[in-house]
């Protein structure tokens, strides 16, 4: 079990920061020489990734999951709904503690720090948002997109103004969540999904050319 955990994270982690591209086949016997795995663990490794959406069969080989823009558009939709409605569960359920805590992480956060890193505490903040719903389906859906959503995230938080702006927006919904404003905290989080997600597509528009030249696959 130890084993196959670590092929999982290591092919994961190389999955979700482009080092190995969209669209790319895999073989389990190029897999067992590059991470030095058995066929066992790499299995059930690959078995997880395709349930997280990260890899496909490709016949009798696999590929990694190529991008695609219409999934990135429902999974926007399907975090409006999902975070919108659980913001409103956790103005009535979450601690004053539970809140000044997330409000207290956000606020130690380094503005210039590498995307992948914002990348990351983007994901945990919007997935411990969910959390304070005390409805733990909330998170596991907003975990479950936020992973799908990984590897094109990256792209919106690549520069610190954009990161700046994600941050500020996250601060002004904790800021309605603790004044227990369901509404209006429902609304900013409406407002800041939207957003993210057209500077994501404004972001892959622009980078369309150069990432194909890396090979980047993009379903359309």
């Amino acid at each position: 079990m130890a084993e196959q955990t670590t092929v999982y994270d290591r092919l994961r982690a190389q999955i979700l920061d482009l080092e190995r591209m969209p669209g790319a086949r895999l073989t389990e016997r190029g897999l067992e020489t590059d991470i030095g795995a058995s066929r066992t663990p790499l299995r059930a490794a690959l078995m997880r990734l395709e349930a997280d959406g990260l890899v496909e069969r490709d016949g009798r080989a696999w590929q990694i999951t190529p991008i695609d823009l219409g999934e990135i558009a429902r999974l926007s939709e399907l975090r409006d709904a999902v975070e919108s409605a659980a913001i409103r569960h956790s103005c009535a359920r979450a601690s004053d503690d539970a809140i000044a805590d997330l409000t207290t992480r956000l606020g130690a956060f380094d503005l210039h720090r590498p995307s992948d890193d914002a990348m990351i505490a983007g994901t945990h903040f919007h997935v411990e948002l969910a959390q304070l719903s005390g409805n733990h389906f909330f998170a596991d859906s907003v975990d479950a997109a936020m992973t799908r959503l990984a590897r094109t995230r990256w792209l919106e938080v690549r520069t610190e103004e954009a990161r700046r702006t994600a941050w500020q927006e996250h601060r002004d919904i904790l800021g309605l969540l603790a004044a227990r404003d369901a509404e209006a905290a429902a609304d900013s989080i409406h407002r800041h999904i939207v957003g993210t997600h057209e500077r994501l597509m404004a972001a892959l528009d622009a980078d369309t050319r150069t990432l194909r030249a890396r090979g980047l696959a993009i379903v359309r």
